[in-house]
């Protein structure tokens, strides 16, 4: 997958904040998918989702800590395998999928009570 995912464009007609923010946590508990199946890389992840664009689309127009802190793992997902010896930085790497992972649903189940 090389294609850029824009959340900005993906969440325009969205509606509600709430709705903007379920459907970023849809889509990043997406990205976990396919970094957990090895369809994309953490590198690859970063271009395709956790880019720039996106992260400064996040912080400013979404506004909620809990999906600034999603972009700012993701964001950092390949520098696990730059800075730790292979077998901890896979180790690092599925906590911090996971980590990901229940900031996602946290965020949903925080969108569910708030509607």
């Amino acid at each position: 997958m090389k294609q850029r995912v824009e959340i900005e464009a993906l969440l325009a007609h969205s509606g509600s904040e709430e709705q903007r923010l379920a459907s970023f946590a849809l889509l990043s508990l997406g990205v976990l998918e396919s970094l957990v199946a090895g369809t994309i890389s953490a590198s690859g992840a970063v271009e395709v989702f956790f880019h720039a664009d996106n992260c400064l689309y996040v912080r400013r127009q979404l506004r909620h800590k809990i999906a600034d802190d999603i972009m700012g793992r993701g964001v950092q997902l390949p520098d696990i395998f730059d800075a730790l010896p292979v077998e901890q930085a896979q180790q690092e790497f599925q906590r911090e999928i996971a980590a990901i992972r229940t900031l996602c649903l946290t965020l949903l189940d925080d969108q569910q009570l708030a509607a």
